[in-house]
This record gives C-alpha cells, structure tokens and sequence, in this order.
C-alpha cells in the first residue's frame, strides 16, 4: 500500500490531482475556523467548553466539522446541500418534468443539478436564519448567560445570515472544484473531511476524562466496528445475467455473462441521515417554545432530545429501518430493470423474461434489503448505547453516522485512485 501511495505522487498528473484536493481541504478548513461577522468569539468558546450543548444539533454539527456551534462562515457546512439532493432524488420519482430530465442523459442531469444549487442556496437560508435567531434570542446554547452576539441589532442578524449563506454557496464551488480537477466525488470528499475533523479531538477527551485504559478500549472496539463496517460495505448479491447471440447485419452480437451486483448496504447512508432529520424537527420546535410550558415541549424535552432514553433509541432505529426501505424502493425499480434486460436480450439463468424477472428481483431485493437495514440501525446505535453503558459523551468517537461516511467515502476515493494508478500498469492501493 506504501508502494501504491509512493506511485500515485510519482506520477505527476495524478501528484498534481492530489496536491490541489489537499488544497481545497485546507482552505475549507480555514473557512471553518473564520468566525462570522458579530460573533462574540470569547463568549462563544467559553460556553461551548462549559455546556454539553450538542444533543439536538448533532447532525448538522457532525457534517459542519464542529463549526455550526463556533458560529463560523461555514457554520452551516455540507447539510443544505446534501438535504437539497436527497429532496431532488426524490422529487424525481414523483415529477415527470424531473424524471424525463433524469432520462436525457446528461443534458438533464445538469439541470437537475443546477435545481440542486437553487434549492441548496434556499435551504442554506432558511437554516442560517433559525441558526442566527436562536443565537440571537440565547436559545443555541442552552444554560449559558453570555451573549453569543456582539449585539442584537437588525443589521447583524442580515449581516450573519447572508455570511452563512454564501458560505455553504462556497463549500458548493469547492465541491465542485475537486470533481473537476481532482479524484474522487467532491462534495463527499469535504463531508469525510469535517467528519474526521473532529475526531483527534475527540478521542483526546476521551483519554483525559475516562482515562487512557478506557482510551485504548474504545480505540480497539472502533478498529472491530470500522472492519465490520468494511465487511458489510464490499458485500453484494450478484445475480447472474446471460445475454443472448444475436444477428445484426453480417456480424454476431452479445452471449456475454455478467450479473447485478445488488449490495447489502443498497442505501449507503442515507436512511441515517433521514431518520436523524426527522428526529431533529421537532426538537428544534421545541427549541423555539422553551418558554411554554406545555406538555409537548416537555415531552419533547425528555424523550426526543437525548439519545440515552430507550423511546428515542426504538424511533431512531424504527425511523431507520423504514428509510432504509422506502429509498431502497425509489432508487432500484426491478420493472425497468427487467424491461432493459428484456430490451437487449438478457435473461437471469432458471427465470423467465418479463414479469418472472421482476417478480424475482424484488423478491432478492427484500430479502436482503432486511439485513442491510438491521445492521444500518445497529450502527447508527452504538454511540446511543455508549452513552448509556460507559457514561460517555455525546460525540461519541466511533458514531454510526461518523463511520459509515468515512468508511464509504474512503473506500470509494481509494477504488478511484487505485483505478488511475492501474491505467499507468501500476500497482493499486488494494492488492
């Protein structure tokens, strides 16, 4: 592997590809640490060090790199945009307009794609001012009594909000930026980024407050977890897939052999980020209504706040198992792809062109679409259970969400790069 990494900055193309992705991650980076216009900073820090205020911002703090509670110009990181696609994903399966653009190759998808820009610039708004309000009104970190603000006026609300906007706007270019030029997915490369951003950090608490025995304990448990997470990430169902000879002219086409690679883990992520959404909205509804007393708010407030009550771990896990399923069923239609095979000539091997075909792929594709979503909750619950048995904190090192990012997008860079290095007889990252 050390061979692989010396061959991949050996070669200058794909050296000059890697040298401008850590670039674009410095200056992303930096941008996190940039404090927005009329923020109090020494306020700001102090009470974040004082106060456990992460339970209810976890997500959003998780893909911001801990840069949503410092109130800095890319406080809002990655969360708009990944919001906006996962919003225009499924749009396209109920809008016909959107589904034939999906269709046009891609022409369309560009479109698609400059909806997702719009919308993301909408969200980002949107965001940013309940973000800047709750701030504003003392609300975004819970207990403390320093103003977060430098001061509470109508220009400094606009003057943050639109910061914040353009900055996810900025994070967006960036994206972009390292799609274009560099290796790998951009906007996936800067989630991995401010996920792992705060993990030194984090185990380095982990070691001063419960001890360094504790430290390698839940070192060596994390290694277990990111293996197991590996394991199941590369697991796939192939179904086989024979494809008839045909006459075209003078000349014989297909009698290839190949097959559908249906993985485990068919949803990847998404399902988590769905159910933590939803579990989001309505404590920050009750965020804004600290000052009622009424019995939702305080419902609320002891069930759906903190992840170390059981009612919350069941609707996590429930919430999970439910996406898992729903986007599993929006983005893998067994209809068109047995219409294609049947277009082009291709059979599956003991079943029967046409409906036999659908009727099989849906039958695999609920079978194992069951263990993936299982494992997606157990994942997505080891840091709700760590909280519980070993009294830790709420940025739990080793966390579902937290793993499956970084496990995913790792493994995705590295097949790419391994990818350009074998295009160059080399040899990759994985062998």
């Amino acid at each position: 592997m050390l061979t692989a990494f010396a061959n991949a900055f050996r070669t200058p193309d794909l050296r000059r590809k890697l040298l401008f992705v850590l670039g674009i991650i410095v200056v992303f980076r930096a941008g996190s640490q940039i404090p927005a216009p009329g923020v109090d900073v020494a306020n700001v820090q102090s009470c974040i060090n004082d106060i456990d205020n992460q339970g209810i911002y976890n997500l959003i703090n998780l893909f911001s790199g801990g840069a949503l509670l410092q109130l800095t110009i890319f406080a809002l990181g990655i969360m708009p945009y990944i919001t906006a696609s996962i919003i225009l994903q499924l749009l396209v399966v109920v809008i016909p307009r959107l589904e034939a653009l999906k269709k046009e190759g891609q022409s369309g998808q560009t479109k698609i794609t400059q909806y997702t820009r719009y919308l993301t610039l909408g969200l980002a708004l949107l965001q940013a001012t309940g973000i800047v309000a709750l701030a504003r009104s003392g609300n975004l970190l819970q207990g403390c009594q320093s103003p977060l603000l430098v001061d509470n006026g109508t220009q400094t609300f606009l003057v943050m909000v639109i910061t914040m906007t353009a900055g996810t706007a900025v994070i967006m270019w960036l994206g972009e930026l390292i799609t274009e030029r560099g290796v790998g997915n951009g906007m996936s490369i800067l989630i991995f980024t401010q996920v792992i951003a705060t993990f030194p950090t984090t185990m380095w608490q982990v070691g001063q407050q419960k001890g360094w025995w504790t430290f390698t304990l839940v070192l060596a448990i994390g290694l277990v977890i990111v293996a197991a997470v590996i394991f199941i990430e590369q697991a796939q169902r192939r179904i086989p897939v024979q494809y008839a000879r045909r006459m075209v002219g003078r000349k014989m086409f297909g009698g290839s052999s190949t097959y559908i690679p249906l993985k485990v883990n068919q949803a990847g992520v998404i399902p988590v980020i769905f159910a933590s959404s939803l579990l989001y909205l309505p404590a920050m509804a009750a965020q804004f209504n600290q000052t009622s007393d009424t019995a939702w708010v305080r419902f609320i407030n002891n069930y759906l706040v903190r992840g170390n009550h059981p009612l919350y771990m069941l609707t996590f896990f429930l919430l999970i198992v439910f996406f898992t399923y729903f986007y599993v069923s929006i983005t893998f239609n067994p209809q068109e792809v047995a219409d294609n095979m049947k277009k082009y000539g291709g059979f599956i091997p003991g079943i029967r062109a046409g409906k036999p075909t659908e009727d099989y792929l849906s039958y695999v594709l609920s079978r194992i679409t069951l263990p993936g979503a299982l494992y997606l909750g157990l994942i997505a619950l080891i840091p709700l259970i760590a909280l519980v048995l070993v009294n830790a904190n709420q940025n739990f090192p080793f966390g579902g969400t937290s793993i499956l990012i970084m496990v995913g997008v790792a493994l995705d860079t590295v097949k790419q790069i391994e990818s350009q290095l074998q295009q160059r007889n080399y040899e990759g990252f994985l062998r």
